[in-house]
């Protein structure tokens, strides 16, 4: 169905909202989703990062950090961070220029040395440890994406994939194994031989992604990665990280100033201003649901439909069967067409096949048409 008679759908169906079903209510995101849902595999705790001459010490509790910044004695690049990472997350920090999410990183990577609070990688502290240990778990343990590649010019391909692991002593046998999977995995398949400068950014971005899984980290930093590239690329290289994802299952922290971005990739969002994290949820609860105007204005013009889920703007099921079923937990956007071929109500099951509310082509208007989660005045206040 074209778009001109699926908005023709939409618009002779039209009607007034309904509550939300109390059966679909409980399974939506909250405050509590500043928590992950799995094991944690990184977290931090009243992590502060100042600059300034009076900061160049250490400090015995926030407090002294607090009173610095408020008098203007110091700069507070972050401001008393609590983060926790699940373990397979893609957690996506983001903020304007100067919002303090690349500190963030670099400091949870302990590239920086934070002002105060700690780290922790799977439970264990990463403050005060040796700097041999430390080491180790940098060659071991975390891989490393940069917005400009980083690559070496007069290494191959191969060459450039390798050095972490030549850096390591691993084994040639080994080395040689792990380049040429990774290789496969990131599609560089017959470019082994190239230098950089005769790759496009985008496959010098996968060299930098091949080098940094070819270490078999359980712990990703991407830093902008993708910022740097044309929109066609990026958005092909995006498509690329959630395909290794479904495979690999890593934790992520990926640093982006790209709400679409943000909300393509990442199973929750924190989103920063001025050292601070202002929200932390999932893509729809930060599109639906923002904690602020500043957060608002991130999503202001973002597609619900590819964002916002069936049961979000569900209402109570009005009859016990209907013709066309849809997962709940479907996206607007791959729904909407089902929903204006129906020509009424479809109903909404769970994950058991269980009916748990409906939706029709009005709840769908109203969403697009700014009546729901921001576009009208006062809408997500």
């Amino acid at each position: 169905m074209n778009r001109k008679v699926m908005t023709g759908e939409l618009e002779r169906l039209a009607g007034q909202p309904f509550p939300l079903p109390e059966e679909l209510q409980a399974g939506f995101m909250s405050t509590a989703m500043q928590k992950p849902d799995r094991p944690v595999k990184l977290a931090c705790r009243q992590y502060w990062k100042l600059y300034g001459a009076a900061a160049q010490r250490k400090f015995r509790d926030a407090g002294e950090l607090r009173e610095l910044v408020d008098s203007g004695r110091a700069v507070g690049a972050l401001q008393d961070v609590d983060l926790e990472i699940g373990e397979g997350e893609i957690f996506v920090v983001m903020g304007l220029s100067g919002s303090g999410k690349s500190t963030l990183l670099r400091c949870l990577a302990r590239l920086i040395e934070p002002s105060f609070g700690e780290v922790l990688l799977d439970g264990r502290p990463l403050i005060g440890l040796p700097a041999a240990e430390l080491m180790k778990v940098r060659r071991h343990e975390i891989g490393m994406v940069f917005q400009n590649f980083a690559l070496l010019p007069h290494l191959s391909v191969v060459d450039n994939i390798a050095l972490p692991l030549r850096i390591r002593h691993d084994d040639p046998a080994s080395i040689r194994e792990n380049v040429a999977e990774v290789i496969q995995l990131v599609g560089l398949s017959g470019m082994e031989a190239r230098l950089p400068a005769q790759l496009s950014g985008g496959q010098q971005q996968r060299v930098g992604l091949a080098r940094a899984l070819a270490v078999k980290p359980g712990l990703l930093f991407l830093d902008e990665p993708f910022s740097a590239l044309d929109p066609l690329i990026r958005r092909e290289l995006q498509d690329e990280l959630v395909r290794l994802q479904a495979r690999l299952k890593k934790t992520m922290v990926f640093v982006t100033h790209d709400f679409s971005e943000a909300v393509r990739l990442g199973d929750r969002i924190a989103i920063m201003k001025d050292g601070r994290v202002r929200q932390i949820g999932a893509p729809e609860e930060i599109v639906t649901a923002p904690a602020d105007d500043y957060v608002r204005n991130f999503a202001a013009g973002i597609d619900l439909t590819r964002v916002v889920s069936c049961a979000r703007i569900a209402t109570q099921p009005t009859r016990s069967e209907y013709a066309v079923k849809v997962p709940a937990d479907r996206r607007i956007a791959e729904a909407a067409e089902e929903v204006a071929r129906a020509g009424g109500p479809v109903g909404l099951v769970d994950s058991q096949g269980r009916l748990v509310g409906e939706l029709d082509a009005a709840a769908i208007l109203r969403l697009v048409s700014g009546g729901l989660y921001g576009g009208g005045e006062g809408a997500g206040r």
